[in-house]
């Protein structure tokens, strides 16, 4: 067998080309990995897909695919992906934010790859400033889960070959779908997800795909640098689901002063020292609590921003 038939259907020309329903997106992407399909036709198709814009159909067949295939990962309460593709932004508070909502007593499972850039470096090697352990394979994972509520689990530890498909980028020059597959493939099955993106009409197409994949609660935004991070000195739209249903606000800045996140910074070790309480510097703190405010709201928390505080306060309490 081949994705022959998917590509023509892709691209047939003006007029007579469509987009893929969500069981032949499905289909097409489970014969990619069985190894049904010639390297130029997968190509072809997902360069097809970014050209017309790709469909929540499409996002949601493509997913279902991956997650058919994929090693067993623990169930956390909250997914968490970290997949931005290596623009330039500051340092990653978000991976205090994680931390924090662990504190509150959920299971938080960050999963990622970041594989361009000096940003996606700084998120793996933020990891052991910001207290948080990185896990070889799911099974690790699960022990890490379970003692600290919170764990990171590279993408190459449970689906080398969306990996190996992701990194179909140096080839191409230009991102693909699978990109936003990446956010939305929860392989833990969580309940609720929380995702970043780079360009906002992305919100709306992972929000609609959460949708038809069954997710009760999500919430995504325009991220710093991609990735689940709220500037706290700007209103942010926030789209996703919850119990199930599409869902959308538009929150208010919590600082007057505006701001950008991507100041430039690349010292991890001022994580740790923000979190012992050794750095002074009030921008990063909101961004953090904003950022866990948000995750805890999309748990289901009430008063989720006063959680957020308090958690905050209490952090060094055992």
């Amino acid at each position: 067998m081949s994705i022959a038939e998917f590509v023509r259907i892709l691209g047939r020309g003006p007029g007579r080309s469509r987009s893929l329903t969500q069981d032949e997106a499905h289909e097409a992407m489970a014969r990619v990995l069985r190894g049904e399909a010639a390297p130029e036709s997968i190509g072809a198709m997902l360069m097809l897909m970014r050209m017309k814009g790709e469909v929540p159909e499409e996002l949601a067949g493509f997913t279902a695919a991956f997650r058919d295939v994929l090693t067993a990962v623990p169930t956390p309460d909250l997914d968490w992906p970290s997949y931005a593709a290596g623009r330039t932004r500051g340092l990653p508070w978000f991976l205090l934010s994680a931390r924090l909502v662990a504190r509150g007593g959920h299971k938080v499972l960050l999963h990622g790859w970041n594989g361009l850039g000096q940003s996606g470096h700084l998120v793996r090697e933020g990891l052991s400033d910001a207290g948080i352990t990185r896990c070889a394979g799911p099974d690790e994972a699960a022990e890490v889960l379970a003692r600290d509520n919170i764990a990171y689990l590279p993408l190459e530890g449970f689906s080398p070959a969306l990996l190996r498909l992701l990194q179909l980028r140096a080839d191409f020059g230009l991102r693909s779908c699978l990109n936003t597959v990446a956010r939305m493939l929860n392989p833990g099955g969580a309940g609720a997800s929380v995702q970043g993106v780079f360009h906002p009409p992305y919100r709306e197409l992972q929000a609609d795909a959460s949708h038809l994949l069954g997710l009760k609660a999500m919430s995504v935004i325009k991220g710093g640098g991609g990735e689940f991070e709220r500037n706290p000195t700007k209103d942010i739209q926030v789209f996703g689901l919850r119990d199930g249903k599409p869902w959308e606000r538009l929150l208010p800045p919590s600082l007057e002063d505006t701001r950008k996140l991507s100041d430039g910074e690349t010292d991890v070790t001022r994580l740790s020292a923000l979190w012992r309480g050794d750095l002074d510097d009030p921008f990063a703190e909101a961004i953090v609590r904003a950022t866990a405010a948000l995750a805890l709201d999309t748990l289901g928390v009430e008063n989720a921003e006063a959680r957020a505080a308090e958690l905050w306060q209490t952090r060094h309490i055992l």
